[in-house]
C-alpha cells in the first residue's frame, strides 16, 4: 500500500490544485460551448501545465521528453473519456425527479468527472507516463 501512496501523491495533489483551479475557471467560463468542448478545452490547458510540473517536480522522470509527452497524452485522453463518461452515466438523472435545473446536474456531473479523472490520472502518470527507469509497473 505504501508503494501506491508515496510522497509523490502529495506533490501530485499540489500540482492538481493549480491544475483544477485553472481547469474549473476555463470549464465554467466556456460552458456555453457545451459539455464536451468546455471540459476538453479546460483539460488540455490544465494538462499542459501538469505535464511539465509532474514530469520534473512530482515524479522526477528521466523518460525522454517526446516519449513522456506521448504517454502522458494517451493517459490524459483515456482518463478524460473514462472519468467524464462515467460521470455522465452516473449523474444522468431525469429532470422530472429533481428540483435542480438541468444546468446544475451538468455542473455536478463535471465535478464527479473531476474526481474520477484525478484518481485515474495519478495512477496513470505514476505507473505509465512518468515511470522511472527500473521501477516496476
Amino acid at each position: 500500500m505504501k508503494r501506491l501512496f508515496d510522497g509523490s501523491m502529495l506533490k501530485f495533489l499540489l500540482v492538481g490544485v493549480g491544475n483544477t483551479l485553472l481547469s474549473m475557471v476555463l470549464m465554467f467560463a466556456l460552458e456555453g460551448l457545451g459539455y464536451w468542448p468546455s471540459t476538453a478545452i479546460a483539460y488540455v490547458a490544465g494538462a499542459v501545465m501538469s505535464f511539465f510540473l509532474n514530469r520534473g517536480f512530482t515524479f522526477h522522470s528521466d523518460e525522454v521528453l517526446w516519449r513522456a509527452a506521448v504517454k502522458f497524452a494517451v493517459n490524459v485522453v483515456v482518463c478524460y473519456v473514462v472519468g467524464y463518461g462515467l460521470a455522465r452515466i452516473i449523474m444522468r438523472v431525469p429532470p422530472t425527479l429533481t428540483a435542480l435545473p438541468a444546468v446544475w446536474w451538468e455542473r455536478l456531473s463535471k465535478l464527479v468527472g473531476m474526481g474520477f479523472y484525478t484518481v485515474l490520472n495519478y495512477f496513470g502518470q505514476r505507473f505509465f507516463a512518468f515511470r522511472r527507469q527500473g521501477e516496476k509497473a
